[in-house]
């Protein structure tokens, strides 16, 4: 028999949800069979995969010791040992991370890379610094809270504990958390500034989307992209982009199907001449994080009303326009309300 006993950043989980996470690769169907068999138990009592679990619960375990991850830690802490983090931070405190992802920056593994991501810094700077021990963690590692493409930069959220993980999630699932996008387009949008609004279907093989004025079937999704112009040269437009509803690819598709595709983006748009230039990649960035007010969120409650942003200066596409002496930013932000 083994015992669990339940920390701070794993409670709050569904009992079968820690599970498939403290143990190793127990299938689904064993895990509840056992918990059925009163294989499984919490605080010496029956259980049930739906119990929620509180700090200083115990669970009683009557596995295989196969299933039960006891050089993993050492394992975990061995590759972060190795890692020399590299981060661009741009703001800190005991419960998440503000960090800028350069466009080319892969945020999560993937089949082609496995260690050189920004999620494995975010785990090894704080294991450096002495905040992440995968000895005191049965279910919870630092994580992020959003993604980004690889080939857009911008704005990523990582949470340091289990608590602010919820809580961030909870936020950009209803709302609260806006994000605003720079990129540049081929032309000039006319009107200069406009909510659009449009279906979304996504080729999950061909790992692209398309956009329809009319719903063309049940798996389109509505669309709506909201875009201000700050500042034109010639035939390219500065735009800043507020996102309404979040899917994939829809600042680029959507601004290419009103006939304005992104700076370098060779997916939604023809970029050969782009490329003689330097841009191999979409020319967008998410620049900036607006959280909203007035919400008692326990640790983050101190970012209520905050924004973050990142300096025009370390935006490479924007670079023109600042040797141009324009002045992209006056006025107030979009609002997303």
């Amino acid at each position: 028999m083994r015992e669990l006993c339940i920390g701070h950043n794993d409670a709050g989980q569904r009992l079968d949800k820690f599970l498939t996470k403290a143990l190793c690769d127990i299938p689904p169907a064993l895990l509840y069979k056992a918990i059925r068999k009163k294989k499984i138990k919490l605080n010496r009592h029956r259980a049930e995969g739906g119990n929620l679990l509180r700090e200083g619960d115990r669970i009683q375990l009557f596995l295989p010791d196969a299933f039960f991850p006891d050089a993993r830690s050492d394992e975990k802490k061995q590759d972060l040992a190795r890692i020399h983090p590299h981060l661009s931070i741009l703001y800190e405190d005991a419960n998440i991370l503000l960090l800028n992802k350069r466009p080319g920056v892969l945020v999560h593994e993937d089949a082609a890379e496995r260690g050189n991501t920004l999620l494995t810094h975010v785990q090894a700077y704080l294991f450096h610094k002495g905040e992440y021990d995968p000895d005191a963690e049965q279910s919870f590692a630092p994580a992020l809270c959003n993604r980004i493409d690889r080939n857009t930069g911008g704005i990523v959220i990582a949470a340091k504990n289990a608590e602010a993980l919820r809580i961030m999630n909870r936020k950009i699932r209803d709302g609260e958390v806006h994000k605003f996008y720079l990129c540049v387009v081929h032309g000039i949008p006319d009107p200069p500034s406009a909510t659009l609004s449009a279906f979304l279907v996504k080729d999950a093989a061909a790992n692209t989307v398309q956009i329809f004025d009319r719903r063309p079937g049940p798996d389109a999704k509505t669309i709506r992209t909201r875009y201000r112009t700050l500042a034109c040269i010639r035939d390219r437009a500065l735009l800043e982009v507020a996102l309404l509803t979040g899917r994939t690819h829809q600042i680029r598709a959507h601004l290419a199907y009103i006939g304005h595709p992104l700076l370098g983006d060779g997916k939604y748009g023809i970029n050969r001449s782009d490329r003689a230039e330097g841009y191999s990649h979409q020319a967008l960035y998410s620049y900036r994080v607006a959280f909203s007010e007035g919400h008692d969120d326990g640790p983050l409650a101190s970012l209520a009303g905050r924004h973050f942003s990142i300096p025009m200066e370390d935006i490479y596409f924007a670079e023109p326009f600042l040797r141009a002496g324009l002045i992209p930013f006056k006025g107030d932000s979009l609002h997303v309300q």
